[in-house]
């Protein structure tokens, strides 16, 4: 009996898992990925939760000590670099190329396929076709669309919802062990770091390094800084020098040097100055951070995966594992209708649509006193004026036991 056919839309992270754990129950899924060479050096931190380690070991990726990084404590560091709140943690950095890798090399090589950039998607009463800018197309019984914030697949069937502006972007820089001064290096190795000057958080912790390796010397360090930034000042950011707007996102070359040069002077002023002296050593880039809530996540034969679906702000840090979230319960919801393509679906859309709006809204309460830094401070509530650094720097070691909890409300506990 010839299997079924799945065609994946997107070869990040969401896409990968969607193909492995389709192919676990006997699904012949193919990704189809639209850029012209390999992700992996596109991807900095990122954080873990045992869900996402349950069910990349589900896609029969073994997540051991050598995928990520486990610094012992979490601190909030003063403008002189000064320890002023501490807490023991055991949370895993990982790396976002460390799982690229992972799972790309896990799949058949025919079954990942570069330089499909999808235009549009067809369907009928007996399957799927998906048709690419280069001519071609591709017939399945189903589409998947993992591709992501600016998904193809979403804007044909919702063209309507469109990525809604935080009012603040995350500043982001990584830097080979290498190529940091030892003595710095060992001042932030084991420290998953926070700077927090008044409407402003950087988060700071070491990850494998650029060769997926966590052995010392070859060791990574993770920046994210976010930053209130109002429409304007984002749109001048996003121009590059020949006077081009990139309001999708300015790839990082193309940022100017001038926007380059401030943000480091304002790390000066603002910032810890060992952390500081780690952005000096390098050329952040930045990311507008966006909430995304699509009303619907299945069409026909057609599903949203990962962040074509739902964009949750990064604080929980845990966008990868929604995405493997979303894998999993496609593919258990279509092995358990056995035959019912159109049931599984259905249960998929029933157990994650409030699944993902829970955590979005999770994201959202987190960001509020950042995107409340644009409006005048009359406009703001106290909690908006005032913040805890203690609540904040706990809320974000005990991240995972809020996932969790997460997921048991909406009974996803069986998924890993």
């Amino acid at each position: 009996m010839t299997s079924r056919r799945a065609l994946v839309i997107g070869g990040s992270l969401g896409g990968l898992m969607v193909a492995h754990l389709l192919r676990s129950i006997g699904w012949n899924a193919v990704v189809f990925e639209r850029n012209d060479e390999e992700l992996a050096s596109r991807g900095v931190g990122l954080g873990t939760h045992p869900q996402l380690i349950a069910i990349l070991r589900r896609a029969g990726i073994d997540f051991d000590d050598s995928m990520g990084i486990t610094p012992p404590r979490g601190v909030c560091l003063d403008r002189h670099g000064r320890i002023i709140i501490e807490q023991p943690m055991a949370r895993t950095l990982s790396g976002w190329s460390r799982l690229y890798r992972a799972l790309l090399d896990a799949l058949p090589a025919d079954a990942y396929r570069f330089s499909k950039r999808l235009t549009r998607v067809e369907q009928d009463a007996d399957g799927v076709t998906a048709i690419f800018a280069d001519g071609s197309s591709e017939r399945g019984d189903l589409l998947v669309g993992a591709d992501g914030v600016r998904s193809t697949v979403r804007a044909q069937f919702l063209p309507e919802v469109q990525p809604v502006y935080a009012g603040y972007v995350a500043w982001r820089a990584v830097l080979d062990e290498a190529d940091v001064p030892p003595s710095l290096w060992r001042e932030v190795v084991d420290l998953y770091a926070f700077c927090l000057p008044e409407g402003e958080q950087l988060i700071s912790y070491p990850v494998p390094g650029r060769d997926n390796d966590t052995a010392v010397g070859r060791r990574a360090y993770n920046i994210i800084w976010y930053r209130p930034t109002d429409a304007a000042t984002l749109a001048d950011i996003s121009t590059d020098a020949e006077g081009r707007h990139h309001a999708a996102g300015i790839p990082p070359p193309l940022i100017r040097p001038e926007v380059i040069a401030r943000i480091k002077a304002d790390a000066k002023r603002l910032m810890a100055p060992q952390i500081a002296a780690l952005l000096e050593l390098t050329t952040p880039f930045f990311q507008p951070i966006y909430d995304l809530v699509s009303p619907r996540m299945v069409f026909g034969r057609v599903a949203l995966a990962g962040d074509a679906a739902f964009v949750a702000r990064p604080h929980a840090g845990a966008g990868t594992t929604k995405a493997a979230l979303d894998a999993a319960c496609l593919a258990d919801s279509i092995r358990d209708a056995g035959g019912d393509l159109a049931a599984g679906l259905k249960r998929y859309e029933h157990k994650q649509m409030p699944f993902g709006k829970a955590l979005v809204e999770v994201n959202r309460q987190e960001g509020a006193y950042l995107s409340a830094q644009i409006k005048p401070k009359a406009d703001r509530t106290a909690a908006e004026l005032h913040r805890d650094l203690g609540a904040v720097l706990h809320a974000h070691i005990a991240r995972s036991e809020q996932i969790g909890e997460i997921v048991a409300n909406h009974g996803l506990t069986g998924l890993y």
